[in-house]
């Protein structure tokens, strides 16, 4: 499944609304719900969880919180939600890191993301940006496939640390284009960022929002985006698959999930509530302007998808024979 930019429109909003079981409109929730992020605050998935919690304390009138547990790529967090009761006060807002990434690359995980949690929806979906300082030798997609080639070992990439979608993205390009890149990791984006921009390292898959700004003032020069599509914050930029070069779709997803064992009417309840209060309105828009695809598939849907991206990047980690800090 790859994630495509589109509007949740009224009749899926009806359709979530309109398959919910009279339990859930009843009995849930009853007392106050955390929402579990494995991310320190102010981050991009923080910001995706306090803007869904906000917007369902509203729907339900109920206390919705945010609970930041920040350590292992996010699973300090997922593991707290793994053992919670599963009766939907507690809940997880997680990239994919911290599901089919993380738990792949440890030796003895807390948890398995395909059997000790549910998956609900994918919120939102982040495509990134593939930058170079101006002085880089290739500014296309192409032309970075020929300078690799021709200096195989020799060109970094950079990333906000091990399991981190830079890294994965770019590993995924390094096995399906036979390519030989080194990884430099940092710890964060930022840093990365400001070594790219000093031409201490050779390219970098970023947040848009956070290296878009320094494409238009010249301090990086945009090679392509990771999209389905393209982003309307790099209009100018095209996509892998546009540029012919690779069928490569990425991006930094979050999901929202509970533990395993709920019932599927609660699952509904909370997955409609979802689509409603995300899929439509200025809670959308705020997180559209932010540089979000909305996403809001069906929990069938993101169970597949989920071991979909377990499948992929599986494969990635074994043959790039990634291993934990």
């Amino acid at each position: 499944m790859k994630f495509s930019r589109r509007t949740v429109t009224g009749s899926l909003l009806a359709t979530a609304a309109g398959t919910l079981p009279a339990f859930g409109q009843a009995a849930f929730p009853n007392k106050s719900v955390k929402i579990v992020v494995g991310f320190t605050a102010g981050g991009a998935t923080d910001f995706v969880a306090r803007v869904l919690a906000d917007a369902l304390k509203e729907r339900w009138g109920q206390s919705v919180v945010v609970e930041s547990r920040t350590g292992a790529s996010g699973m300090v967090a997922a593991d707290q939600v793994v053992r919670a009761a599963p009766d939907g006060t507690t809940l997880l807002v997680s990239p994919q890191t911290s599901i089919a990434v993380a738990p792949q690359i440890v030796a003895k995980p807390s948890y398995d993301p395909l059997k000790d949690l549910t998956p609900i929806t994918v919120l939102n979906s982040t495509p990134m940006l593939l930058v170079a300082h101006p002085s880089f030798p290739a500014s296309t997609l192409a032309e970075l496939v020929a300078y690799v080639r021709a200096n195989p070992g020799k060109i970094t990439f950079a990333s906000g640390g091990i399991g981190s979608s830079p890294q994965m993205t770019s590993e995924l390009l390094n096995m399906r284009l036979n390519l030989k890149m080194v990884h430099v990791p940092y710890r964060g984006e930022q840093p990365a960022l400001v070594d790219l921009m000093g031409n201490q390292v050779g390219v970098l898959f970023s947040n848009i929002p956070s290296a878009m700004p320094h494409v238009q003032t010249g301090k990086l020069k945009a090679l392509v985006t990771t999209g389905a599509t393209r982003s309307p914050l790099a209009p100018d930029v095209p996509t892998i698959v546009e540029t012919g070069v690779a069928d490569i779709v990425t991006a930094t997803w979050n999901g929202l999930y509970g533990p395993a064992g709920m019932a599927p009417e609660l699952v509904q309840k909370i997955y409609a509530d979802t689509v409603q209060v995300l899929g439509q309105g200025a809670v959308r828009d705020r997180l559209v302007a932010a540089g979000s695809d909305m996403v809001l598939n069906t929990p069938q849907e993101f169970q597949e998808y989920v071991r979909s991206e377990v499948t992929r990047w599986g494969q990635v980690i074994k043959a790039a024979d990634i291993r934990p800090e």
